[in-house]
């Protein structure tokens, strides 16, 4: 079965790199990056894919931390998501974000909600 965290914060950590971090809760061990990001546009979240051997884990990354994405790519810092002890580096997320933000830009095939959001906050 598949799994769905949810980033309840971000945190630009020393003007270093941009920390999501999720429940403590969640294990992190035995997950690797996949470098891919989905749109869920119901949601207004983009989705992170971890992944193991069996299954992908989905890292929901809400709107309420949007702003903090824009600062990390446009200041190219790495992404980590973290649930306070364990960390992953989210690789391919500059790529992947910048491909999607312009995608996404007066696409209606979105939804004209999610479009509003996107150019609102990555204009």
């Amino acid at each position: 079965m598949n799994e769905r965290l949810i980033i309840k914060n971000a945190l630009i950590k020393n003007d270093t790199e941009l920390q999501l971090e999720i429940d403590s809760s969640h294990k992190l061990i035995d997950l690797r990056a996949s470098g891919q990001i989905l749109v869920d546009s119901d949601g207004f979240s983009f989705i992170y894919l971890l992944e193991n051997d069996n299954t992908y884990t989905y890292i929901s990354i809400p709107e309420t931390v949007w702003h903090d994405l824009k600062t990390a790519v446009s200041n190219n810092l790495p992404v980590i998501v973290t649930n306070g002890s364990d960390q992953i580096l989210l690789t391919g997320f500059q790529e992947e974000l910048t491909y999607l933000v312009e995608n996404i830009k007066g696409n209606s095939n979105y939804g004209e909600e999610m479009v509003n959001k996107v150019e609102a906050v990555f204009a």
